[in-house]
């Protein structure tokens, strides 16, 4: 996928025009942001905005994020562990005491 991100008011209706003329080619829109599809209608779409707009458009490449094949189990494991917690308002510096889950500092200083 192809991310459009707009940093002015041109721009940013630029967008707003292309995503209403040519939605088969936008995934998802996020109001400054939207993601094309990573066809050549997309790819031609984002350069002609950039095109248009110079620096305030930024154009990158994104693949879909697949946390079974990037992210280690235990990390997955803790995420949901946190997420059913017994009480919503314990911090997860708090809860991750006494358990075998990764502190954030653990966490931080690993890539994945």
């Amino acid at each position: 996928m192809l991310l459009v991100v707009t940093y002015s008011q041109a721009a940013r209706a630029t967008l707003r025009n292309v995503c209403g003329s040519h939605e088969t080619a936008v995934v998802r829109r996020f109001g400054r942001a939207a993601l094309f599809a990573a066809t050549e209608l997309g790819a031609f779409l984002a350069l002609r905005m950039r095109e248009k707009h110079g620096g305030d458009v930024q154009l990158s490449q994104t693949e879909p994020f697949n946390e079974f094949a990037e992210v280690k189990e235990e990390i997955r494991e803790a995420a949901t562990a946190y997420e059913t917690r017994d009480s919503p308002s314990t911090p997860y510096t708090k809860f991750v005491v006494g358990t075998d889950h990764p502190t954030p500092e653990q966490m931080r200083g690993r890539e994945l």
